[in-house]
């Protein structure tokens, strides 16, 4: 067992020190930090009294609500573990992930009692449904359910290296495996985190948070917001325009978005640059690749410290930080730092290895390796995904990439997603960085498709400006200026946005499809 800093204890710290200062709001219900320890209390207590002991888990299928926030601090007391549910997966999935979860309990969120119907008498372990929408039979109502419970503080035995929550991977690259993140790996990355920015947000300040708390990243933030005695502004969905709005009128000082949401502010709202930004004090990206250009226009719109953070579900969240003084670096002339995922966080060692996990010279392009103690212990019921993730000690991220002289990360793809055409090994984010230096391009992918004579060749999906004229020959000609021969796409499709997950990933297995089919074959 380990003594430490358990998640909700900046939560009850706040608590204590700002009883009345507002901790989070909806848009249907506003918290105070004292109001929200009720809920809290009241969450906790419902899960003792139904039953769930340390250990145990149970499903939570929500879009982003006040409620759901208050889950993780509450089960953070109890021990019992959440496993939050994409709510874009199809039910099947959600069945997937509660069976192998062993879940006994399930949340249903607004709006998703009749997809839960479809499964819920297929569910192997699940014992009782808590809904929101009271129309699943035999469920209970959270409303009524709530309000019977005590609202007195639970006796908290969590130690912390007890599993705080189980989150499901997005299984881009194969099933779902389910994540066992501990209390001792959070307040870690918080901690490395917060050593790394030069300008934090005080406490008091007010925080937007868009992204859905059933990934890491919204999490994440989410906590590191808390933590720092802010007040949460929660939006259910993303819109750029109210965001936009919000980050204005609420005068935010920090947000977290990803790229793509970055660029549908920038396009899609008027007059954006017109607005006072003096309060953001901060602006967090991340999750993939951002275009020198919209960077430039972000930095120049808000004005604000920006930051990128690199990491992945197994990592809590965040393994490096590219910090606001290397962003002023890149723009004022040190351009190859925009391609560049930061520096490790304190405390964090970084590798980059071959095939055979030799280390690479410096320079070389090889799986990125990393330990520290934001490094989750592994992987639920899957003993030998978790040997191969943590061998010899080390994380093996699945993702390639090198580093230079100065310490820089630059991720060069997923060590799935390698293109290899005539024998040559092409990393589709070269591609699509290149790309992405067109004016005329807003966003792009890159994979590899069958071709008869190389295996594989490139086909590069782009999204361009509305109204742009951009011809497949000037595409590849443009690309000829930038790249080797043999990394030119052959192929172009224009689409008018590419398929995503909640994080910003592209779903390149939805953009094979066409080519390779649903076979677990998707290279040449």
């Amino acid at each position: 067992m380990q003594s430490g800093l358990l998640f909700h204890d900046m939560f009850d710290f706040n608590v204590a020190s700002r009883p009345e200062q507002m901790c989070i709001d909806d848009g249907i219900q506003a918290l105070s930090f004292a109001e929200a320890a009720v809920a809290v209390n009241r969450i906790a207590n419902g899960l003792i009294g139904l039953g769930l002991n340390k250990g145990d888990r149970f499903g939570y299928l929500s879009r982003n609500s006040a409620d759901m926030w208050l889950m993780y601090l509450a089960a953070s007391r109890t021990g019992a573990v959440p496993v939050p549910l994409n709510y874009r997966l199809a039910p099947a999935e959600w069945t997937y992930i509660l069976d192998n979860a062993e879940a006994r309990l399930v949340f249903v969120g607004p709006g998703y009692d009749k997809a839960m119907r479809e499964i819920a008498a297929e569910l192997a372990t699940v014992e009782r449904f808590i809904s929101f929408d009271g129309g699943l039979d035999g469920a209970l109502g959270y409303h009524e359910w709530l309000e019977q419970q005590d609202a007195s503080a639970v006796a908290c035995t969590i130690q912390s290296d007890d599993i705080f929550y189980q989150m499901y991977t997005s299984g881009t690259t194969g099933l779902p495996k389910g994540v066992v993140v501990n209390h001792a790996n959070y307040a870690a990355n918080i901690a490395q985190t917060t050593n790394m920015i030069t300008r934090l947000p005080e406490a008091g300040d007010t925080a937007l948070v868009v992204t859905p708390l059933y990934h890491a990243a919204a999490v994440w933030i989410a906590a590191f917001c808390t933590a720092r005695g802010m007040s949460i502004i929660l939006k259910t969905d993303f819109d750029p325009a109210d965001v936009v709005e919000t980050l204005d009128r609420e005068r935010v000082a920090f947000t977290f978005l990803v790229p793509a949401m970055i660029q549908a502010c920038l396009t899609h709202v008027p007059h954006i640059a017109r607005r006072d930004w003096s309060a953001l004090k901060m602006l967090m990206y991340g999750a993939s690749p951002i275009a020198e250009d919209v960077l430039r226009r972000a930095v120049s719109c808000f004005g604000c410290d920006v930051y990128q953070a690199y990491g992945l579900t197994e990592t809590t969240a965040i393994l490096t930080l590219l910090g606001a003084d290397e962003h002023r670096r890149a723009l004022a002339g040190e351009s190859h730092l925009l391609l560049a995922a930061g520096r490790a966080l304190p405390g964090t060692e970084m590798r980059i290895a071959d095939d055979d996990d030799r280390p690479c010279r410096s320079g070389e392009i090889g799986q990125i390796l990393a330990r520290g103690p934001q490094i989750v212990p592994g992987y639920w019921a899957m003993e030998d995904a978790t040997r191969d993730f943590l061998k010899d000690d080390w994380a093996h991220t699945g993702d390639a990439g090198e580093i230079d002289k100065e310490g820089y990360l630059y991720i060069r793809d997923r060590i799935k997603d390698m293109v290899v055409s005539g024998g040559e090994n092409i990393y589709p984010r070269e591609v699509e960085n290149a790309l992405f230096d067109h004016p005329q391009i807003i966003d792009a992918a890159v994979i590899g498709v069958p071709d008869p004579k190389f295996g594989e060749a490139l086909l590069a999906v782009i999204v361009t400006d509305p109204g742009a004229e951009l011809s497949t020959d000037e595409v590849i000609a443009f690309c000829r200026t930038k790249l080797g021969g043999y990394k030119v796409p052959r192929r172009i499709s224009r689409v008018p946005e590419l398929p995503r997950n909640a994080s910003g990933k592209v779903l390149k297995q939805e953009l094979r499809k066409p080519y390779w089919g649903d076979g677990d074959r998707s290279v040449g």
